[in-house]
């Protein structure tokens, strides 16, 4: 893919969407990062709806310590995982306490150190908390970035550099989530919906998919 198509997609996205950010509800980087840590394997909205219940209770590194794997497991029984990320959000709370001051830090080294947290973790972390132009690729944009030839890559660090290398400063901070939505709304896993992709003319998937039968 040329670098023109590549800025008309980016153009295209920005258009439908000049503001995108997280599904995800949060209002402090704390916050966004307990969620994005429980949000692996599971959505967002099953994410959202156990911590409108915890955060309200505990919503800091001391609070939500306090709480102990236990209470923190009570609010998170609905997140596949949950024992796992109870231990790893207690685990990160006391890091943060004794070695961070109780702030999260914004440096990718010191958020990889968290248990439960690894490059893709961060790199959300860092970008929709901090404002880093880095791009956190998931299933989806994986997906995106392969199936419309935008940043082709045989991993998710392979299409991680290509983004990096491929999309137009102007468009690096905001990459992340045009291309997250429109794998989770638009070029779907099991079946594009190329019928109505405000990008189709721009992508090289090949065949496009007909709009389902009425």
């Amino acid at each position: 893919m040329n670098a023109n198509k590549r800025r008309a997609i980016f153009e295209t996205l920005q258009e439908l969407n000049p503001h995108p950010t997280t599904e995800l509800e949060y209002t402090t980087p704390f916050e966004l990062l307990i969620a994005v840590m429980l949000s692996a394997q599971a959505t967002d909205v099953s994410v959202n709806k156990a911590m409108r219940k915890m955060f309200p209770v505990a919503n800091t590194p001391q609070t939500v310590f306090a709480l102990g794997e236990d209470g923190v497991a009570g609010y998170i029984r609905t997140i596949g995982l949950y024992r796992t990320k109870a231990k790893n959000v207690i685990a990160t709370c006391r890091i943060l306490l004794d070695q961070f001051g109780g702030e999260v830090p914004d440096d990718r080294e010191a958020l990889e150190s968290l248990p439960g947290v690894g490059r893709k973790t961060a790199n959300v972390i860092l970008n929709t908390a901090f404002g880093h132009p880095v791009i956190a690729v998931d299933t989806h944009i994986f997906r995106v970035a392969n199936r419309t030839g935008l940043a082709p890559g045989k991993d998710v660090r392979a299409v991680e550099i290509a983004l990096e290398k491929f999309t137009p400063p102007a468009f690096q901070h905001d990459a992340h989530h045009w291309l997250i939505l429109h794998g989770r709304y638009v070029c779907k896993a099991r079946r594009p919906e190329c019928w109505h992709c405000a990008i189709e003319p721009l992508c090289e998937y090949r065949p496009k998919t007909p709009p389902p039968e009425l």
